[in-house]
Formats: structure tokens, sequence, C-alpha cells
């Protein structure tokens, strides 16, 4: 009987290790956390973000902290139906900008969520062209459009793509009143249709972003498949934070020709206009504030041993976190301003 006993105990300790070690005493989620993604793929950059912070946090909160790439609006529906903070939902801007936009399935975070932390900035937002377009940079292309030329862009509607799509629009508009219609869209879907339609000449100018397009940029002029960039609309002192050797093949010094003061977008008379992809946290909105703090202190935790940031800087994101009552506050204001220029498009 003693043998059976240490031999159940011994089995019993080795199945112990195996397990993931749950909560700590302080904190207030019980069991695993799941952290659903506004995006339904495992290879773009909103998994790499969440994923890249979900370890850490798995790692500080000693429990097991799953990401699931099941989409924005399967994403919301997960939120709606969770409060004690076990599932939490990460995505970026265009959960407001889809509901701005007037996109069906998006309703207003403001309202409906908790807006959570943020975490990271993609700095690698980008419209790209033809190797051999005849635009050399984003005033040409602006230019040519307020001369009379059609300029078809290929955007995904409701979210980062079209955003861009609408500052171009709105830049032909106040240079050029009245010749904004000859900016269209083109819309499309995932980054792979997007570039198809490039290389079927389709499009004159299609989003994209460094991570997806930069191999494109080092083909021959001569293959169709080559592109360049035109325009990054993160802010120059956005990208200047990252890595010095920049992206693939190009530096970040030579990322830096697209943006700010060299290549601009002008939105108003007097500013130009510029975004960053931002991500962050969600909450339904009957979460309790003790789940919230504990969340933000996870997370400045987190930030503050600073092992977080070298790893998003290798995948070429800037770190950039806020606890959830800065965020709150920094995002209502970015959606507002970037409402004024979705309206002012439509007027």
């Amino acid at each position: 009987m003693k043998k059976l006993l240490s031999s159940l105990t011994l089995a019993a300790c080795a199945v112990a290790a195996t397990l993931p070690s749950f909560a700590v005493a302080d904190n207030p989620i019980r069991g695993n956390i799941r952290v659903v993604i506004g995006s339904d793929s495992t290879g773009g950059d909103t998994y790499q973000a969440a994923s890249l912070i979900a370890n850490a946090m798995s790692e500080r909160m000693k429990t097991n902290v799953r990401v699931d790439a099941v989409g924005a609006s399967q994403a919301f529906r997960f939120l709606d139906r969770v409060s004690n903070g076990s599932t939490i939902m990460f995505f970026h801007d265009q959960s407001y900008l889809g509901n701005l936009y007037g996109i069906r399935g998006y309703e207003d975070i403001f309202e409906k969520y908790t807006i959570g932390q943020t975490i990271t900035i993609n700095p690698g937002d980008a419209f790209v062209v033809p190797k051999n377009s005849p635009y050399n940079n984003i005033q040409e292309l602006i230019d040519a459009a307020g001369q009379g030329e059609r300029i078809r862009v290929a955007i995904q509607p409701g979210g980062v793509s079209e955003i861009g799509y609408t500052a171009l629009k709105n830049a032909v508009k106040l240079l050029y009143p009245g010749q904004e219609g000859n900016v269209v869209a083109v819309n499309t879907g995932s980054q792979a249709d997007k570039n198809q339609q490039l290389f079927d000449r389709q499009a004159d100018i299609i989003h994209g972003s460094i991570q997806a397009n930069e191999q494109y940029t080092r083909l021959p002029e001569d293959d169709q498949r080559a592109m360049r960039f035109l325009w990054l609309t993160a802010k120059n002192e956005t990208l200047s934070q990252a890595d010095p050797a920049g992206f693939g093949g190009t530096s970040r010094d030579e990322l830096l020709q697209f943006v700010e003061p060299i290549n601009v977008v002008p939105m108003t008379a007097d500013n130009n206009f510029t975004f960053d992809k931002e991500f962050f946290f969600l909450y339904n909105k009957d979460t309790d504030p003790k789940v919230l703090a504990y969340y933000d202190q996870v997370l400045t935790d987190i930030f503050a041993e600073g092992k977080v940031q070298e790893e998003m800087k290798k995948a070429f994101f800037i770190p950039n976190f806020r606890p959830a009552s800065e965020a709150q506050e920094y995002l209502s204001a970015k959606k507002d301003a970037y409402r004024a220029i979705i309206e002012a498009i439509k007027e």
C-alpha cells in the first residue's frame, strides 16, 4: 500500500508539473485567459502583436493566455458574453473606424465596451505603386488627380486602408477643389487581393504594409510584381523609434523618406495627415474595475521590465503602453480627429 501511495504521489506530481500554473494570489481571474483578436489570420500583424503581449502576460500572471484569431464580428460577440475578464479582445483602430464608416457589425466601442490599454504601434502602414509607376512621390499622385487623371486605390473598406484613401481624396479636395472624384476606391479584401490588383494593373496604388510588401520592392523593375513605396502614413517620430536596420532589405533611414516632412499629405491648410496604427485591449462593459486595475498593473509591470519592448522592436513594432484610463482619453480624441476627416470628404 505504501508503495502504491508513493507511486500515486509521484504520478500526481508529474501531472501537476505538466499543467499550467493558474491564478496567483492577487489575480481576480480564475482559470485561463482568452484573447480574441479582430482578425481571422494567424499570419497578420494583429496576431503577431497579440502573441507578443500574451506571452509576456502568461509569464507574469502565471496562467495560460491563449490568442484566438476569430475575426472582428466573432471577437465582439465573444466579448459581449464574458464580463469576468477571462475573455478580452485585442484589436487596432479599425475597431472604431469601422463604425465611423458605417460598416455593418461595428458599433461604437466607446459606448458598448470598456477601452483598455494601448500596447504597440505598427509603423508599417503603407501605400505602394508598381515599380515603373509614373508617380515618384505622393505629391505627384495628388497633382495628377487634381489635373484630371483617374487614380484607382485598392483598399479594404472600413478601416486603416480606407482612412488613408480618405486622406488622399481629402488632399485633392483641399488643393484642387472639385477634382477629388478622380480618386476612386477599388474595394477588395485581403492583402493578397490588393497585391493582385496591382499585379494585374487594375489599381494604380494599393494599401499595404512594410511587412507585407517590402519583399516586392526588391524585385527588378521588369518583374510584374515589382513595387515601391510611395507613402507611409506613420508619424516621423514613430518610425524614428524603429531599429536602424529597418525591415528586410530596407533600412530605417530609407523608410523615413516616405513620411513627413519629405512626403506629405495635407489634411488642412495648416496640418498634414498622419496615422499610427495602434493596438489595444477592449473589455466587456460590465467588467469589474478590480479586474481592469489588475490588468493595468500586470501590463505596467511587464513594460517596466523592458523585455517585451525588445521583442516588439525585433518584429518591427513600436512599444506604446498606456494604462486604461489614459488610453480611453487618448483613443477617444484620436477617433474624433479622424471623424473630422471622414466627414469633411462627405460634404
